[in-house]
């Protein structure tokens, strides 16, 4: 599964796409360039309490004008104001928060924006973010492409990717986040030197960030005798990998640095 874009575990693989068949290179009346997406933007009916966190905290956690709606110009957001000047880190799909939260209170120094197009996740972490009390966190509730879109060149300083939705299916290959479509534009955001760390326990999704990850920007960052089954010292293990490992799925975990 996945902290990016969920799929349905339920739905076949025709049901699983939201898009419509617009043809590509096709924009919206916005002036949005056409981007499919495939997933879930909403699962099991929200509790009383997530609705109110939904209604009362996502708005305040607002990163800024992200949509092609709010921000047709595409201007880029101030993460100067956002933030106060600290550095910026980014959580492509944060599934439920837990990563996300426990990143941002062990390093209260920086300001997290996540990206999370899955309603339920979203509630979830919000929950979260009340009952930590962590103040340097931002949520866009949609695809991370439109953020990424206004995000300042060179303005983020580490990049997660975990538990990417792995679209076992090679037909699908191309709907997994490590796609030149994908992270060209997370390249152009990250500052020079940036870390990009990937965790999945699908080996051909290793197979394929080890071979399109380069080809943006990036290099492999390797220490001599590595246990790439071995997770980073600051890692909170999260449902998705909980999973896995009850499932008999040996987690892998990649770290990358921005040329």
């Amino acid at each position: 599964m996945s902290d990016d874009q969920i799929p349905s575990d339920t739905s076949s693989d025709e049901t699983s796409d939201t898009s419509s068949d617009m043809p590509a290179g096709t924009g919206h009346q916005s002036g949005a360039p056409w981007r499919n997406f495939y997933g879930r933007f909403k699962g099991k009916t929200l509790k009383p309490n997530q609705k109110v966190y939904l209604d009362e905290d996502l708005g305040p956690l607002s990163p800024g004008a992200v949509t092609w709606e709010e921000n047709p110009d595409r201007t880029n957001l101030d993460l100067q104001a956002l933030f106060g000047g600290r550095d910026t880190w980014l959580e492509v799909g944060f599934g439920g928060g837990e990563h996300l939260v426990h990143q941002a209170l062990n390093n209260p120094n920086v300001g997290i924006i996540g990206a999370e197009p899955y309603v339920n996740g979203i509630a979830t972490l919000l929950g979260k973010i009340r009952q930590s009390e962590c103040d340097n966190i931002a949520v866009h509730p949609g695809d991370a492409r439109d953020l990424m879109d206004v995000l300042p060149k060179a303005s983020i300083a580490r990049a997660f990717l975990l538990y990417p939705d792995p679209w076992p299916k090679s037909r699908h290959h191309r709907r997994r986040f490590v796609t030149q479509e994908h992270l060209e534009p997370l390249a152009q955001v990250l500052k020079p030197g940036a870390i990009f760390r990937v965790a999945t326990d699908i080996p051909d999704y290793v197979r394929q960030t080890l071979e399109e990850v380069p080809k943006a920007g990036f290099e492999r960052l390797t220490v001599e005798g590595e246990d790439w089954h071995q997770p980073w010292s600051d890692w909170l293990s999260t449902r998705y990998e909980k999973k896995a490992l009850r499932e008999g799925r040996m987690p892998h975990y990649l770290t990358f640095k921005r040329l």
